[in-house]
This record gives structure tokens, C-alpha cells and sequence, in this order.
């Protein structure tokens, strides 16, 4: 996937990194530096046309933290079957699922990491 992201989106990124929900915060708290189980995920990554929420590139796995305006959203679904053919496993979580419930969260990122069931 050697494709440059175009400028717009790297620049995108870079704001949204600086803007980020209380989910994505909450998120990026609990896995940045390595803190689940030493994988190491990057947020607001720009990849192809796309930017990603938070991904593991060692592991192929692309975390999204969607809104109320991504239900049902075929833009979305067009996004991850592309993603899939490149490889990557794809998880999504609501927001609101993750400020509730962070240990659901992170557990169920676990057992995609690592394909082990607790």
C-alpha cells in the first residue's frame, strides 16, 4: 500500500488528532504506548484516499470510533470491504459504547489482536 495520502488528508489528520472526541480520547488513553498487551496503534492515520481512527499495522487491524452519523452508512461499508482486500481486519465501535463500557471495548480489540477468547 506504498500510496501517498493527498496533502488535504495528511493535514486532516494532523487536526483531528488535535480535535478528538471524548471516545477517541478515552481510546487513545488506553492503547497509546503500547499499553494493550504491547501492540502499538496509531491514531488519526492517513492511508490511500482515507483517514483511519486508530490502527495497528503490526497486527492489520484498523479501529473505527463512529458517530450517530455513521449508521447504516454505505460510504462505511465501501471503506472496510476495501481495507479488507488489503488485508486489514476492521472493528467499529459507537462512541457512546465506548465511554460506557471501555473494558468491553478493549477486551473485544484483544480478541481480535489476538484471536484468544479470556
Amino acid at each position: 500500500m506504498g500510496h501517498q495520502p493527498p496533502p488535504v488528508n495528511r493535514r486532516r489528520a494532523r487536526d483531528m488528532r488535535f480535535d478528538s472526541t471524548k471516545a477517541e480520547a478515552l481510546l487513545w488513553h488506553a492503547v497509546r504506548n503500547r499499553q494493550l498487551e504491547g501492540y502499538k496503534f496509531r491514531r488519526q492515520v492517513p492511508l490511500q484516499n482515507y483517514i483511519l481512527d486508530f490502527v495497528c499495522f503490526e497486527a492489520s487491524l484498523i479501529v473505527e470510533v463512529d458517530g450517530s452519523q455513521h449508521a447504516e452508512n454505505p460510504r462505511d461499508e465501501n471503506r472496510d470491504a476495501f481495507f479488507r482486500l488489503q488485508g486489514f481486519r476492521v472493528l467499529r465501535f459507537w462512541n457512546d459504547d465506548i465511554v460506557r463500557n471501555m473494558d468491553g471495548t478493549l477486551r473485544a480489540i484483544l480478541i481480535e489482536l489476538t484471536g484468544c477468547v479470556e
